[in-house]
């Protein structure tokens, strides 16, 4: 890799309290020396789209085009959509009978303007910046600060 190409770690994980119910997510982005945590909760949602959300948000918040990024996520539904390819399938299908169209849709904005690779790691095992983000995601959900996910409570699905 070329020194000029940005590289950054981005570890995810969402978290819903109930499934449906309080959710959030939690982001830890590491580049060089630089770290920087994330986390918002919302007051009904689901696991599984606060753990895209997550993804989506690490994505958006990279400022130059092109970063070669490296997702850790304990989502098994995330990280197979994407290096399965499952994801593109459904594009194709127009999303039929998927859920979270929404965020796939904001996912697959993002996505082609870097270079991205997924890792899966195993939840609760240890892997300390993982449990970091576990502990922002839970967080997140119980805070006061609880926006509305537009996407699942106004039924855009």
């Amino acid at each position: 890799m070329s020194g000029n190409v940005p590289q950054v770690i981005i570890y995810t994980d969402g978290s819903a309290l109930g499934n449906p119910g309080k959710g959030g997510y939690g982001i830890v982005m590491i580049s060089k020396n630089h770290r920087k945590e994330l986390s918002q909760g919302y007051r009904l949602t689901t696991n599984n789209r606060m753990e895209l959300l997550s993804v989506i948000v690490g994505l958006e918040s990279l400022k130059n085009p092109g970063t070669v990024v490296s997702i850790y996520s304990d989502s098994k539904y995330v990280v197979d959509a994407v290096e399965k390819k499952w994801l593109f399938g459904w594009e194709q299908k127009k999303f039929k009978k998927k859920k979270n169209v929404d965020l796939w849709k904001r996912f697959l904005n993002i996505y082609p303007k870097h270079k991205v690779s997924f890792i899966w790691v195993k939840g609760h095992a240890g892997n300390k910046e993982n449990e970091v983000c576990d502990e922002l995601a839970v967080d997140a959900a119980n805070s006061r600060d609880l926006l509305v996910d537009e996407g699942y409570e106004l039924g855009k699905d």
